[in-house]
């Protein structure tokens, strides 16, 4: 049975139900069909000062091409706290189309581990996407409109700064050039979860707080080398219109029935990875537990997490779940490879001490990341169904050694809920015993200072050398005030360093930065790595070849 087949066999709850569960009448909600709405602010006005539940981070070892198995932990792992008697919620990040017809397919979890309805999720959901890529491009059209009409800012044209966005993963729109009006200059494309205004749709903590950011924006310089932003072209307010109900949360449920809160989707390799926070505020003022996940493991999506997101949220995480797979840390340990769209290797698949004995190393610099930010790790070891169970445990037991509080083996994706209920366990143990939260750097440190702390710290980088654009971009951003922001890495997901081929904990590497960008409005600056692309391409067997329409039915087949 497919996910698909599988997600459409059971019998869901009506939207209206599932917020009951958490106190939300049924007033306050926005329906949108049965089984997803949005969520109006006046309850989060109503339910502020709520106490706040216990709130759990869901991170990875850097993953396989096939993924560790993230979206579908931090599903079971809410719903094994509701099968222990805990009222839980989990928040996550909405897929992004380009993912979904490209490699990776959809991002709604898998086997008994989804939330429901996967197909809405997964594409046009409550049209929130198409919204920030609404919202970006009126900006880009008003700022070609302004050079068009005399370009009364006196904006240096090779200074604009502020691309185009699209929803969908084209590689040949990285670079383009513009029309004929306002003269030939140089242009790109961006996927829309590379986009600023989506990193502001999901920092900003309600509407007034997004209309500021919108206007913050950094488009460009004039010719004096002054900054533009986008206040100046008038059409912030009409962007923050554009968004105005994409700010509102999205709640949905898991195949249990338990609360899901669906919304933004900021990669977690070229931005800062996490969902939104007024969807973890509200959930934390609702539930006892709260579990949210942050993109790819936690050299990206829990690093940003820690030291951006909970910086501007002023949220604090109890527990840190690092999840893991046996294939992945085998991996690691040189057991061979694994690709979307073919066999594992057989080093990955069968027993194989040796490289997971190597492949361990990985999992251990993952653990003492999360703990250099004073938040204490549970491991999830996520099983497959041939896997060892003298490996699993061997894990656990290793896991336990290297610094984790605890460590459970987890079998939600077959057995849903009651497979992570050993898990929910001991998250709930650990997370009572309370953390030490701290930032990794202090955001007044010098540009360099801060990527330097993250690279060796996180990475395990011996340097980081910086490209002529990027002494200029760090120049240009100090020189512009914009030098005490976090810092948002862009970098590979299949490394702990930039280089996808290092795999284990590799050491003696010097990180190479090409570029800095600076995102006043999301409020950090992004330094990418080289090789980084903010827009990807499709791969030789796009996803989306196996995705149809049924002309007898009309449902969609193909979409996983």
């Amino acid at each position: 049975m497919t996910d698909l087949e599988l997600a459409r066999s059971v019998t869901h709850k009506h939207i209206f139900e599932v917020a009951q569960a958490l106190g939300i009448p049924s007033e306050d909600l926005i329906p949108f069909g049965r089984y997803k709405a949005k969520i109006a602010p006046s309850f989060a006005e109503r339910v502020k000062s709520r106490p706040l539940g216990r709130y759990i981070l869901v991170t990875a070892i850097n993953p396989t091409p096939l993924g560790e198995g993230k979206t579908t932990t931090s599903v079971g792992l809410s719903m094994g706290l509701c099968r222990l008697g805990h009222q839980a919620a989990v928040t996550l990040r909405q897929p992004s189309l380009g993912p979904v017809f490209g490699i990776k397919g959809g991002g709604t979890g898998g086997g008994r581990a989804q939330v429901w309805p996967m197909e809405d999720i997964n594409l046009h959901f409550t049209g929130d996407a198409h919204a920030v890529s609404a919202s970006h491009n009126l900006l880009s059209a008003f700022v070609d409109n302004h050079l068009f009409h005399g370009n009364a800012l006196n904006v240096d044209p090779k200074e604009i700064r502020w691309p185009r966005t699209l929803g969908v993963s084209d590689r040949a729109l990285r670079d383009i050039l513009l029309g004929e009006e306002t003269g030939r200059r140089p242009g790109k494309f961006v996927i829309t979860e590379a986009s600023e205004i989506m990193a502001v749709l999901a920092l900003a903590t309600d509407h007034a707080d997004l209309r500021q950011r919108l206007g913050r924006i950094l488009v460009g310089l004039t010719e004096g080398g002054k900054m533009v932003r986008a206040e100046k072209f008038g059409c912030a307010g009409s962007m923050a219109v554009l968004l105005k109900d994409a700010l509102l949360p999205n709640l949905v449920q898991t195949l249990e029935g338990t609360p899901a809160f669906v919304h933004a989707g900021p990669f977690g390799n070229i931005a800062h990875g996490n969902c939104s926070i007024v969807s973890d505020q509200l959930a934390l003022r609702c539930a006892d537990y709260v579990v949210t996940e942050a993109g790819f493991g936690s050299d990206l999506g829990a690093e940003k997490f820690f030291n951006i997101k909970c910086r501007m949220s002023g949220l604090r995480p109890d527990v840190g779940v690092v999840v893991a797979t046996l294939r992945a840390l085998k991996l690691h340990g040189g057991g061979g490879t694994a690709k979307s769209g073919t066999a594992l290797h057989p080093g990955l698949t069968g027993p194989n001490q040796a490289a997971l004995e190597k492949g361990f190393a990985n999992l251990q610099q993952h653990i003492a990341n999360v703990r250099s930010h004073g938040v204490p790790v549970v491991v999830a070891v996520n099983a497959f169904k041939d896997d060892s169970p003298a490996e699993l445990n061997w894990v656990c037991e290793r896991a336990l050694g290297a610094g984790a509080a605890a460590a459970a083996v987890s079998t939600h994706w077959s057995d849903g809920g009651k497979g992570a209920e050993d898990l929910a366990r001991a998250v709930v143990k650990v997370a009572a015993q309370g953390a030490q939260f701290k930032h990794l750097y202090d955001v007044t440190w010098p540009i360099k200072k801060k990527i330097e702390t993250i690279a060796t710290t996180i990475y395990g980088a011996a340097g980081v050398s910086y490209s002529p654009q990027a002494e200029k971009d760090m120049e240009l951003a100090t020189g512009l005030g914009f030098d005490q922001l976090p810092i948002c890495m862009a970098k590979t997901p299949l490394s702990l360093s930039h280089d996808p081929a290092l795999k284990g904990r590799p050491s003696g590497f010097t990180v190479p930065i090409q570029e800095l960008r600076i995102l006043a409005g999301a409020g950090f600056l992004t330094a990418l790595c080289s090789g980084i692309q903010l827009m990807p391409g499709l791969p030789k067997k796009p996803a989306g070849e196996r995705i149809d329409m049924d002309p007898r039915s009309g449902e969609i087949v193909g979409l996983a």
